[in-house]
């Protein structure tokens, strides 16, 4: 008997090595067939060819038939693909705006080596080393190519300050700058609070910790936290902001593939948020990382989702590196929510199906109406706590729904907002009055609740914009004041303090704010 399982198992050794010899030669037979068609290619082709951008394209296709997310970045894009994630870059630390063909810094980012010197709020960058650099031709990529550089390095500028003859000159020793994934956090009551973030990046996590803490250090017993159009990031950064609401031992997410284990993430006893009223802000731009915070606060009845269904990323990507710098990010796995369900839509259609999926909502009416969002009971999952249904196979379908704004969606407004109109017209009118703002209002508090756009700087709008070619009709602006006079208070708003306070007050008309707002003030209705 044990001479016959000998052979049984030498038998199954040698039809396992065989097999693995024979995926290895297909592979290779593969490998070769490439290599050969691209030597074919340089040594007879009719024309020359650029053979390593014919082999990216090639690489770029392959990847697009498999799954949607997977992808080539070549070397030159690396840098600035990972730039948002990895919560820093090197450069002078300003935030800046191109108006009338002039770098105009919008703000200094604190504690940066721009602040540090004295450089302001509303200061246009004449010189960049001996570079004029006002003018046509003035881009956002040409800025960041003159003033990002190595820590340490250092660049020479001449500024035009308001009020001063001269111009200013300043030697900037770049330094490495923050990334903030937080655009605002604040104070919206006596007992809630808000956080709105942007991304999961490295820092996300202790930057949405810092909030909390100080929120909780002004008695804040509930939370809003936004992730109405973010994209996602970094899946252990989404895991540990999980955990920050979720009590101990229980499972957030976990992931497997066909060629990767499943492994599960587990949460921990150290989170600073597990009791207070949680309702977490989702739209059809949130996405990945966003969907797994959302999951796990969902599957686990931790908190309240509201909004519009998210986008419908489950797939995890690895990244990996080619000899001469550039990556591949393939997929390696899909990611689970604890009640087992994958929120990554369909993608057996064209690549170019799946990338309109979001614009097919709009058209569908969706975005418009709960009734369109459609789940087949084959989908159909059940909360942890509560046995509430919930569904997979497209995004995180929110318990309350808000639809999308379309009342600021008009000719005039998108004209306003394709040329910038507002924007610019509030950081020249900002400038202009920045000492009698800082004076009249002591703080932003002040000016929130005591300034008001009147009609006359409504006027003043209308002639700028008549200047930039945008004309208004009397039915049209009547239609379109109230968006109007909120985003000019709001630019200005944030032309005087700083990003936080623009949500501050953009967000009074935002529906799904409000509805927020709303559920944590009537809290014990439930759903």
């Amino acid at each position: 008997m044990k001479q016959v399982s000998r052979i049984l198992f030498v038998s199954l050794l040698f039809i396992v090595a065989q097999f693995a010899i024979a995926q290895a030669q297909f592979f290779n037979n593969q490998s070769l067939k490439f290599n050969q068609l691209f030597d074919w290619v340089d040594s007879y082709y009719v024309d020359s060819v650029n053979t390593d951008k014919l082999s990216e394209e090639v690489i770029r296709n392959m990847l697009q038939k498999m799954d949607p997310h997977s992808s080539y970045i070549s070397k030159d894009e690396v840098a600035e693909m990972n730039e948002p994630l990895q919560g820093n870059f090197e450069g002078i630390g300003v935030t800046f705006n191109i108006l009338n063909d002039t770098i105009f810094i919008v703000q200094p980012l604190v504690g940066g080596p721009s602040e540090k010197l004295g450089i302001r709020a509303g200061d246009r960058i004449i010189y960049i080393d001996t570079i004029n650099v006002t003018g046509k031709g003035i881009t956002n990529k040409l800025v960041f190519s003159k003033l990002r550089g190595k820590k340490g390095t250092t660049v020479n500028v001449k500024i035009k300050r308001n009020a001063v003859n001269k111009l200013l000159a300043f030697s900037i020793v770049r330094d490495k700058i923050p990334i903030q994934s937080v655009d605002a956090a604040y104070k919206i009551n006596d007992t809630t609070g808000y956080i709105r973030l942007s991304r999961f990046s490295i820092t996300s996590h202790e930057e949405v910790d810092n909030e909390i803490i100080k929120l909780q250090k002004e008695n804040i017993k509930n939370l809003i936290i936004d992730l109405s159009g973010n994209g996602g990031g970094y899946l252990d950064v989404a895991i540990n902001l999980a955990d920050d609401f979720i009590d101990e031992n229980k499972l957030i997410v976990y992931t497997k593939g066909a060629r990767t284990d499943k492994k599960e993430y587990i949460s921990t006893s150290k989170g600073l948020f597990e009791k207070g009223k949680l309702v977490l802000i989702i739209d059809e731009g949130s996405a990945s990382a966003s969907e797994i915070l959302a999951g796990a606060i969902q599957d686990w009845d931790r908190g309240i989702i509201v909004g519009r269904r998210s986008y419908g990323k489950g797939l995890v990507q690895r990244r990996l590196t080619f000899l001469d710098g550039a990556e591949v990010r393939l997929t390696v796995a899909r990611y689970y929510t604890p009640s087992g369900r994958t929120i990554q839509k369909p993608y057996t259609g064209t690549y170019e199906t799946y990338s309109n999926e979001v614009s097919t909502r709009y058209k569908n009416g969706e975005l418009l109406g709960k009734e369109q969002i459609t789940h087949p009971d084959s989908l159909k999952y059940y909360t942890l706590i509560k046995k509430r249904a919930v569904y997979g196979g497209g995004g995180i379908s929110p318990d309350i729904f808000v639809p999308i704004d379309t009342s600021d969606n008009t000719i005039l407004l998108k004209k306003l907002v394709a040329k910038a109109i507002i924007n610019n017209f509030a950081l020249e009118y900002a400038d202009k009055n920045r000492n009698f703002f800082l004076e009249k209002y002591s703080n932003f508090s002040n000016f929130k609740s005591m300034y008001i756009v009147d009609d006359k700087l409504v006027d003043e709008l209308v002639k700028f914009a008549e200047k930039q070619s945008v004309t208004f009709t009397a039915e049209e602006l009547a239609h379109s004041k109230s968006y109007i006079i909120l985003h000019l208070k709001a630019f200005i708003a944030r032309d005087i303090w700083g990003v936080s306070e623009f949500f501050e007050i953009y967000n009074t008309l935002n529906p799904s704010y409000n509805k927020a707002i709303e559920v944590i003030n009537n809290w014990n209705k439930g759903l």
